[in-house]
């Protein structure tokens, strides 16, 4: 038997390779909120819009005496001065959300010890927008991103229709939302834009659905539909989301092989007054899911949910059916205590078979951050199962290390997108 010190010597040298791997292998963030640097002013960046995103503003309205809608009425830099007031000065910023935007200056190399605002501001400011891109991009070793495109709204569909040279690291993933949770008013739109839908779901209005999600797959060259369902979703069922699922989306996605990403239990707005920061959190039943699966084995389905409650019954489902892709720690579950733990139960379950992460990036450098965090997490996951491998006699490769990296770092979703 090896000696104690060869024994840590190895452990060492381990946990070294798997640091340089995660280091230095490219990302394909599987789903964010992000836009193509050419979509006018869709794309946020820069310093304000960290931290006036949400999750830093929900976690400012717990300290802020003045109600929501007088922070609303603020200008941008007002909100965040206030913000960057009560999270990092007031208080210290020990929150996951706050952490991320210090983590962001760090890696730019900017000192935000010095507690200067309207310096760093400055710094952002004087970057062009086309190398600031491409910066964040190489600092979050992210090689492509998936966008999340809606045709439903007005600003986005405008751009698409005139069209625009594509970044080619900027992918496309189609968002169905209102057309599955409001029917009645996205029948409307479609008839003003030329479908000859009606307020029924008869045979010929589902053909229009079908001949809508073809068009805009095409327009935006979408590699996959998602929509986010709320926890009391479930199937099958009498309702317009379950019969547009059965009679457009899923054939739909069957015809362009493409799978269909669910991200389940959002609960919107909880506290409506709080705006995009007043959503909440439920546990979803699953057995919609199971049932999705079970009912259209020629459809594949990349599902997340937001409830750690749902986390292991998710991972039991995904080792029945291999048309299940399991992905992302998002929202609630992006803090690193709670990624740590799904992605030990989900690597214990499903061994390489998921994504364990995605940014969700809704302001650009957050790339930087989401992904900096996550690679902290599988250096300590990996290294303590590729140790328990090593007491069993299973010794892995620089090679296959590699491999599990690449799977976990958006290949084994982009192999299960090709079907």
């Amino acid at each position: 038997m090896p000696t104690q010190p060869t024994s840590d010597f190895r452990r060492t040298a381990i946990h070294g390779l798997i640091e340089r791997v995660l280091a230095t292998t490219p990302v394909v963030d599987i789903h964010t909120h992000l836009y193509d640097p050419l979509m006018d002013h869709l794309l946020l960046w820069g310093i304000d819009e960290l931290l006036v995103y949400h999750y830093l503003a929900a976690e400012a309205f717990r300290y802020l005496r003045e109600p929501p809608e007088k922070f609303f009425a603020l200008s941008r830099t007002e909100q965040a001065e206030l913000i960057w007031r009560e999270l990092f000065l007031a208080h210290s910023p020990v929150s996951e959300a706050c952490r991320g935007v210090l983590t962001i200056l760090h890696r730019f190399g900017l000192d935000a010890r010095e507690r200067d605002l309207p310096a760093l501001r400055q710094w952002f400011q004087e970057w062009p927008l086309e190398a600031h891109v491409h910066r964040v991009l190489e600092l979050a070793r992210v090689a492509r991103l998936y966008m999340t495109n809606s045709p439903f709204d007005d600003a986005e569909r405008a751009i698409w229709q005139r069209g625009f040279l594509r970044d080619e690291r900027f992918v496309s993933a189609l968002r169905i939302d209102p057309l599955l949770l409001d029917w009645p008013g996205t029948a409307l739109r479609l008839a003003e834009w030329g479908y000859n839908v009606g307020e029924g779901l008869s045979p010929q209005t589902l053909g229009e659905v079908r001949r809508f999600l073809a068009d805009w797959t095409r327009r935006l060259e979408a590699r996959y539909c998602m929509v986010s369902l709320p926890p009391e979703f479930v199937y099958p069922a009498a309702t317009d989301t379950a019969r547009l699922l059965e009679g457009a989306v899923l054939p739909h996605c069957r015809d362009f092989n493409q799978p269909l990403a669910l991200m389940l239990g959002v609960r919107r707005h909880v506290n409506p007054r709080l705006r995009l920061a007043g959503d909440g959190v439920g546990r979803s039943d699953l057995c919609a899911l199971v049932n999705l699966c079970d009912g259209f084995p020629e459809n594949r389905f990349a599902v997340t949910v937001l409830s750690r409650e749902n986390q292991h019954e998710l991972c039991v489902v995904a080792r029945k059916f291999r048309n299940l892709h399991v992905f992302g720690c998002w929202w609630f579950t992006n803090t690193p205590s709670l990624v740590e733990e799904i992605t030990r139960m989900r690597l214990e379950l499903l061994g390489l078979s998921f994504t364990p992460q995605h940014s969700d990036a809704r302001v650009l450098e957050q790339l930087i951050y989401k992904f900096d965090h996550t690679r902290r997490v599988l250096v300590k996951v990996l290294a303590e199962k590729y140790g328990d491998l090593a007491v069993a006699g299973w010794e892995p490769t620089e090679a296959e290390i590699r491999r599990d990296v690449t799977a976990l770092l958006g290949g084994a979703f982009e192999q299960f997108c090709q079907g």
